[in-house]
């Protein structure tokens, strides 16, 4: 019963954390600065990911295709490709090296 209290409890906070995202003028949003962060989290957070899971992988760093695709990511974002064009690129690098063997 506990689990469900804390995914219903999470679920509110992400909902309330929505919601107020419509308090913030839009002044404070759209700017140049906002944008730039907006990118640069985007590319922290999918390096965070695979670095947590890579390390999750029997107590030690395991190097495979989602290394290389992260830096297609990065590299896609940096370039200021359209985010799904940057997760399709990722998910292209992945599954090819996968495909072919090289990183499993």
């Amino acid at each position: 019963m506990t689990l469900w209290i804390g995914v219903i409890a999470a679920s509110l906070v992400v909902w309330a954390l929505k919601n107020t995202g419509y308090l913030i003028p839009q002044r404070l949003v759209q700017g140049a600065l906002m944008s730039r962060i907006a990118g640069l989290a985007t590319v922290a957070l999918l390096a965070s990911l695979v670095v947590a899971q890579a390390l999750q992988e029997n107590g030690g760093l395991v190097l495979d295709a989602r290394v290389p695709a992260v830096a297609v990511a990065a590299l896609l974002l940096y370039l200021r490709a359209p985010f799904v064009v940057v997760l399709v690129a990722a998910g292209v690098v992945a599954g090819g090296l996968r495909f072919l063997g090289v990183m499993v």
